[in-house]
């Protein structure tokens, strides 16, 4: 599956332009169908996979990139690692995660890794067209159930953040045992962009600047 092809066009002036990153074409379809119905809203691309994300923003420039955290079989969080990259190479663009999944770390770490806004695919179509426009604006959109999760976090009473996830212990046990990241991503089927978001969230969480103090670190924890 291929990023639709779209050139830039200059948009009337207050449209939001928006890029739909899922690696379902038929939630694409539909999303599409529910934003082009506003006035103010245009979807200018689609893409399905990291890669295809990545050159349809760099050929686009969208003021919104809606996207989906599973992007792949192989990675329930693939769309993590992109918020991350795009975030770092388009600071100015407004990352509004359309997900899934709830989860209390998930909801913070994609708050990290850049996303203004994180909302669940069941939400209303008239919340999610909100949620749209307050991102254009520079606003923090969230739906209820994860605003609560943000909002126990930064109270102390979510999950630590020093706590590694399944993942990223997968990845520190590989990285122990000396391999690249596209080694590592091989073994665990994930692309080495993946494996770089969860090697700097990893060193982050051990505070640590390097890969092998990462490892020595995570050794006189009992992590590895």
């Amino acid at each position: 599956m291929t990023a639709t092809q779209q050139h830039p066009q200059r948009a009337p002036s207050g449209t939001i332009r928006i890029a739909l990153v899922d690696d379902h074409a038929i939630l694409r379809q539909g999303l599409r169908s529910i934003l082009d119905r506003e006035p103010d809203l245009e979807v200018v691309g689609e893409a399905s996979t990291e890669v295809e994300a990545v050159a349809l923003v760099d050929r686009m420039r969208p003021d919104i990139v809606l996207l989906d955290l599973k992007l792949s079989a192989g990675s329930d969080y693939e769309g993590l690692a992109l918020c991350g990259q795009l975030s770092a190479s388009h600071p100015g663009i407004g990352l509004l995660v359309l997900t899934t999944f709830l989860d209390e770390q998930i909801v913070v770490r994609a708050v990290h890794a850049g996303a203004r806004g994180y909302v669940v695919k069941d939400v209303d179509t008239t919340e999610l067209v909100r949620a749209i426009r307050a991102v254009s604006r520079g606003e923090s959109a969230f739906d209820s159930r994860s605003a609560a999760a943000v909002v126990r976090s930064l109270n102390g009473q979510g999950v630590s953040a020093e706590q590694l996830t399944g993942r990223e212990l997968e990845v520190l046990q590989l990285l122990a045992g000396g391999l690249s990241n596209a080694k590592i991503g091989e073994q665990l089927y994930i692309s080495a962009t993946t494996v770089k978001f969860h090697v700097s969230n990893i060193m982050r969480k051990l505070g640590v600047s390097r890969r092998a103090e990462a490892v020595y670190a995570a050794s006189k924890q009992g992590l590895i």
